[in-house]
């Protein structure tokens, strides 16, 4: 191994140690240390743009973003068997499934976050819930970021193989509830892979005073989320359209897991340096 990826590995060690270090309190927090100030309340605040932003991008997550890709794609296929009279009405059906689909990546993701806030919120105690999910957040992004810089060393942070296979096996003769159950399925499956993002903003939106508005922002991002895959979906309708998407995604998939990973470990850095 030569000196740079040895520099990476350490460097990527010592966020996940400073991280590790700040959730258990081993280390005192800036947060930690003006607690006692009068007048001071060490509480994060979150704004609207910033979940607005956060979600757009999440949506544009490679995970999410390839496997709509492969869907539609399968869709397609069929349409070039329809006979001419049979097209119009395949792509009816392929919009249908498509937002069945993307339905319940929405439904799916906005339980999953309900439920970890709730359980963050629980867990209110030195802020341990908003605390363990800062910390489960920076170590996914630190994962995107090793697959970045050292794509050949160890296990890649993606969706399981079979998620894929299922994806490609569709055909335009799929029901609508079948589309449904496949989306909810795949969006849970893809956590890992596709939830650093939204696990920080779950963490940020759990030390919240009020748990109306921490639902409301919570709603609004997977709103933002889907966003990306709804217009992916009505983009589609041409082959070389979704050609341009499926080029566009292969030469910018590093670059956006660079980004997400950096952001992530930053997000996940301040709520525990305020928390």
């Amino acid at each position: 191994m030569t000196l740079r990826p040895v520099l990476i590995v350490l460097s990527l060690a010592a966020v996940a140690a400073l991280s590790i270090g700040l959730t258990a309190g081993w280390l005192q927090t800036p947060g930690g240390l003006m607690s006692g100030v009068p007048g001071i309340i060490a509480r994060p605040e979150i704004a609207l743009p910033t979940i607005i932003f956060a979600g757009v991008v999440d949506g544009i997550n490679p995970c999410a973003f390839t496997l709509l890709l492969l869907f539609i794609t399968a869709l397609l296929a069929t349409l070039g068997r329809a006979g001419p009279d049979a097209v119009s009405l395949a792509r009816r059906r392929m919009l249908l499934n498509g937002g069945a689909f993307i339905f319940a990546i929405f439904l799916a993701y906005l339980l999953f976050g309900t439920g970890l806030m709730q359980v963050s919120t629980a867990l209110a105690q030195n802020h341990l819930g908003a605390r363990l999910g800062a910390l489960l957040s920076i170590l996914l992004g630190l994962w995107m970021l090793k697959d970045y810089f050292l794509p050949g060393f160890g296990p890649k942070l993606a969706a399981p193989r079979w998620v894929a296979g299922r994806v490609r096996g569709v055909d335009g003769a799929a029901s609508v509830a079948t589309m449904f159950g496949l989306g909810a399925l795949i969006s849970l499956c893809t956590v890992p892979c596709s939830g650093a993002v939204y696990i920080a903003i779950i963490s940020l939106l759990a030390l919240q005073e009020s748990f109306a508005l921490s639902y409301g922002y919570l709603l609004i991002y997977n709103v933002m989320f889907i966003l990306p895959l709804v217009a992916i979906l009505l983009a589609s309708s041409s082959r070389p359209g979704l050609n341009r998407m499926a080029r566009w995604n292969l030469h910018h998939r590093d670059g956006i897991k660079l980004g997400l990973g950096g952001g992530v470990v930053l997000l996940g850095l301040a709520i525990l340096a305020t928390a």
